[in-house]
């Protein structure tokens, strides 16, 4: 099928642009990332009256005039959109594989440069809708803690300028990964957290010496670094904080300006938004087109993302696990079906063997200062495997094999969270027995972690009947968790140390509330049926 354009596209493109739309705003991970867009905002703009404050200047609260909330809003959500956006916007190319409708996509005179423009302006449109969301969101909270009027053309300004480019860069990417075969599974769905890492790294890099313009500002697609330049050269500062942190009350507040970008940072931010095109020129050279010999049988043989090859060149080590499943044949009830979704879950992915059991020598050797980080790459690692736990069901179709077993889906359910603890465990056994002896607060502070973690994994799966939702939360949470390693709500899994037992208690707290909410959501959904 060629990629010229054709004359009739166009109307095609409405109806396909309409669709995405629709379909993505119907998705429950949508529904999720509202209320975390909702719940991030109220987060992010601290209550002066508390000593707290969006920006602070050397010790100075910044006056929350509209630049000065649409800059910190812009700056803090250019970090949680680049990631969040991609795991929302993402799939689309894998449902319609699974569902067959792709073969009638590929069968239709529509070309496949209108198809993926098509697919592209869906993930705009879904991701600017989003953004409008949070718009809202913000001009509430100024109403109710904002300093002078709310100038709601300073809010769109300041969005355009910082976060299209993002919007333009997370939605090529998305077509990308969705369009290039290797791309498609979970090693996509991990790459693009290490690329978002980067894109964040080179943000912070460009914001260089101050009044000076760095070439890496075009590729700073989060708009981070043009933030920190844009306030710099208004309001010159040593101790510069974005994104909350207290002040003095004793110094005068500062006030920015209206006009803060320069024709040369405006000119930069629209050079942002054309490079962040630039993905879809190999998203339409690598397009599968739903070919069954590019797509079917790839996923058959298990790919060749990064992931899938290590797999592959691990899979002697697979054979450790086949013990396993004889025990779980022998031991009644859920404990059996747990064990074996464990099983499973290490014979599918040979690499956790091998990681468990280099865990576990690391976990017994380093010393003590250093357990801290293995825990941590631990965690991080499990977290990226129970994720495909509880939708497993739903992607090879078994789902009425366990309605029609004793316990049914339910116990099916409960199955899948036991699993998730034990392949933790498996993990973390040596860091947790140490610290059970030396520190048992951080003790403590793991279990409560993986019991809140494997809930959130359960529930979320089985909602959404996507891996990525959870996906995305955790990776997001863990990249937090390792840049603000001093608070205390951000150690989930006590790998900071910094675990108290308030927020101990809360997570024991949160396990308990998830466990049961996934339990209720499914009993009412299979009410439903």
């Amino acid at each position: 099928m060629t990629a010229a354009f054709t004359p009739h596209g166009g109307a095609a493109l409405k109806v396909l642009l309409l669709t995405e739309v629709r379909l993505r705003m119907r998705r429950p991970g949508t529904l999720v990332a509202v209320l975390a867009l909702i719940g991030l905002t109220w987060l992010m703009v601290g209550d002066p009256a508390r000593g707290d404050a969006m920006i602070v200047s050397d010790g100075a609260r910044v006056a929350y005039t509209s630049t000065s909330l649409a800059m910190g809003s812009a700056a803090l959500t250019g970090l949680f959109f680049g990631l969040a956006g991609f795991y929302l916007a993402r799939g689309r190319m894998g449902e319609d594989v699974r569902s067959g409708i792709g073969a009638v996509l590929a069968a239709t005179p529509l070309t496949s440069a209108w198809f993926l423009l098509g697919r592209w302006l869906g993930n705009v449109a879904y991701l600017c809708g989003l953004l409008l969301i949070f718009l809202a969101t913000m001009l509430v909270l100024h109403v109710l803690r904002g300093d002078g009027p709310v100038q709601p053309t300073m809010y769109l300004q300041t969005y355009a300028l910082v976060l299209l480019p993002l919007v333009f860069f997370t939605a090529s990417m998305v077509l990308l990964f969705d369009a290039w075969p290797p791309l498609m599974g979970k090693g996509g769905d991990v790459l693009y957290f290490f690329v978002w890492v980067a894109q964040l790294s080179v943000g912070a890099v460009s914001a260089g010496e101050r009044g000076v313009w760095h070439p890496l500002l075009l590729v700073d697609f989060s708009g981070l670094g043009a933030i920190i330049g844009a306030i710099q050269q208004v309001l010159p500062s040593q101790g510069l904080v974005i994104g909350g942190g207290t002040f003095d009350p004793a110094l005068a507040t500062r006030v920015l300006p209206d006009a803060l970008w320069s024709p040369a940072m405006v000119w930069t931010r629209l050079g942002s938004a054309m490079l962040a095109l630039l993905p879809l020129l190999p998203a339409l050279l690598l397009f599968h087109r739903f070919s069954p010999d590019r797509v079917k049988a790839r996923a058959a043989r298990g790919g060749w993302s990064p992931l899938a090859l290590l797999n592959r060149w691990l899979r002697p080590f697979a054979r450790l696990v086949r013990p396993l499943f004889g025990l779980a044949a022998r031991l009644p009830g859920v404990a059996g079906q747990a064990l074996t979704q464990l099983a499973l879950t290490l014979v599918v992915n040979p690499v956790a063997v091998l990681a468990v059991l280099a865990l576990f020598v690391a976990g017994c050797v380093v010393g003590s200062a250093q357990l801290g980080t293995v825990v941590c790459v631990a965690v991080l690692l499990w977290g990226v495997l129970i994720s495909d736990i509880s939708v497993r069901d739903t992607q090879y179709d078994v789902e009425a094999l366990n309605a029609a077993a004793p316990g049914g889906r339910v116990r099916a359910y409960v199955a899948q969270w036991l699993a998730a603890v034990a392949l933790a465990l498996l993990f973390t056994a040596p860091a947790l027995l140490r610290w059970l002896a030396q520190a048992p607060l951080r003790a403590l502070a793991l279990l409560a972690g993986v019991l809140a973690l494997s809930a959130a994994a359960a529930l979320l799966g089985n909602w959404s009947r996507s891996a990525r939702l959870f996906l995305g939360l955790f990776l997001f949470g863990m990249y937090v968790a390792t840049q603000a390693v001093s608070v205390p709500w951000c150690d989930v899994a006590g790998f900071n140390g910094a675990a108290t037992p308030v927020s101990v208690a809360a997570y024991a707290l949160a396990a308990v509330l998830l466990f049961a909410c996934g339990i209720a959501t499914l009993q009412q959904r299979l009410a439903r049926k």
